[in-house]
């Protein structure tokens, strides 16, 4: 029997976040569309920062997507647009919490900061709330117990970790460096050096990189429910990217054959 074809917001999801929209294959067919809803929306925050030039401009993008949510909690119209439309039908269904994606919006308000992330603590902070966050919103849309949700944030944000260190060279590209303050100058550099040569950071990315896959170990050990795997599914893609980063070797992109099947591999499985 021939597979469903593939809805627009699936298409969508699947060519702005390859990643998570593959885990997102094996969730329930009836959470499926949810799921591709939450990524989308996901990808748009993170497109806030990436397609402005002032930080002024990037909280507006933020207020708008803000606004958004509140007007779907509050019974509202929704707005004519290719992802609000979506995700206002699956807060209005109840698959998606408003108040998780107005707390994913504040995360990206760090992303706005002129002077970047002071700290490794507030570094942390972000990832649990950013990445971490989507993956509790994915959680709570599966029906994951709450006793579940704080391993799914730091398998979330451990994920976070690896596409922020992954991204430094694009990130620079932009003009701008997400990697906190305080660990920068600890190796001697300024955000401007790595913003102007990415290539000076890698010291402190294969650092970082090796700290987050011993973590990242350590997460995976515990267990997790099966319906809870569609949202932490790229961890295990995580897993791989910060090896490779720590060894200073490159992360294709795309992603290769073994990387798609060590994805699948673990889905099927049913654990991490």
């Amino acid at each position: 029997m021939a597979s469903p074809p593939l809805s627009p917001l699936g298409a969508f999801a699947r060519q702005h976040d390859p990643d998570r929209f593959l885990a997102a294959l094996f969730a329930p067919a009836a959470r499926r569309e949810a799921l591709f809803a939450l990524i989308a929306f996901n990808h748009e925050l993170a497109r806030a920062r990436e397609v402005t030039s002032t930080p002024i401009a990037t909280l507006i993008r933020l207020q708008w997507w803000r606004d958004a949510v509140a007007e779907a909690a509050e019974g509202r119209p929704a707005r004519r647009h290719e992802v609000a439309g979506p995700l206002h039908q699956a807060i209005a269904e109840g698959a998606l919490e408003a108040s998780a994606l107005a707390a994913l919006i504040d995360a990206r308000e760090a992303e706005a900061e002129p002077e970047g992330i002071p700290t490794r603590e507030a570094f942390g902070a972000y990832l649990r709330a950013g990445p971490g966050g989507f993956a509790v919103a994915a959680g709570r849309l599966l029906g994951v117990a709450d006793a579940a949700l704080p391993a799914l944030q730091r398998l979330g944000a451990l994920q976070g970790l690896a596409g922020v260190l992954r991204s430094v060279p694009a990130h620079a590209a932009q003009g701008r460096c997400l990697l906190p303050r305080d660990a920068l100058a600890e190796a001697g550099l300024a955000a401007e050096q790595v913003v102007a040569d990415p290539a000076v950071a890698e010291p402190l990315r294969r650092a970082l990189a090796e700290e987050g896959a011993a973590q990242l170990a350590k997460a995976r050990t515990g267990s997790l429910p099966r319906q809870a795997l569609p949202a932490v599914l790229p961890a295990v893609l995580a897993a791989r990217d910060l090896a490779r980063l720590a060894a200073g070797r490159p992360i294709p992109a795309p992603r290769g054959l073994g990387d798609r099947i060590a994805t699948i591999w673990a889905g099927f499985r049913g654990r991490l």
